[in-house]
């Protein structure tokens, strides 16, 4: 799961997992760029360039042959807009945004990410059709268990996601700061 890109394959057993790696990689980039520029509509830049490199890795898998949905790209956007809003709204406070940017970011992430794999094919009907040469024969996809509340993907993905996105917003902060110490310290040699 710290690929950029979702194998469909794997979508309802490999989801929370999924949910807990691209949070933290949308929050610390976006609110490390937002707070360099200081400019709200960065985080959202950010996510749409990140958006754009899925959608060159989906389109290469599908120049190989595979099926349009064998693919899923994770929808960063709508966070990443959440993000903007709080650090616009809150006129440009950081613990704002790491408390309630991190927050929002970590428990929408999961939720735009399942209304976009509700779209998609049967994921295990992709997944015995198109076997990835590199799945080992021990991880064979097996029917998932997600039916009940208590075992949703996306509310473990958002609780999850919740927690870390906050400590991943603080650290994006915090490595702007480090930046401008950084170029401090060589301008002053």
């Amino acid at each position: 799961a710290g690929d950029y890109i979702f194998y469909t394959d794997w979508a309802w057993t490999s989801y929370v997992i999924f949910s807990i790696s691209q949070t933290p990689m949308l929050v610390v980039g976006a609110t490390y760029y937002l707070t360099f520029t200081g400019v709200p509509g960065t985080a959202t830049y950010y996510c749409l360039i990140m958006t754009v490199y899925t959608w060159v890795a989906k389109g290469a898998w599908f120049a190989l042959g595979y099926p349009y949905d064998f693919i899923v790209t994770p929808v960063w956007l709508p966070s990443g807009m959440l993000l903007d809003l709080v650090y616009w709204a809150t006129k440009k406070n950081k613990h704002s945004l790491i408390l309630f940017g991190g927050v929002l970011v970590g428990m929408s992430l999961p939720l735009f990410n399942m209304v976009n794999l509700i779209t998609v094919a049967d994921p295990l009907e992709t997944a015995f059709k198109y076997p990835r040469p590199t799945l080992p024969p021990y991880m064979t996809p097996i029917e998932p268990q997600v039916g009940k509340f208590y075992n949703s993907p996306v509310a473990l993905g958002a609780g999850a996601g919740a927690v870390l996105s906050v400590t991943m917003a603080a650290l994006g902060c915090k490595l702007n700061t480090w930046t401008y110490r950084w170029m401090a310290a060589i301008t002053s040699e």
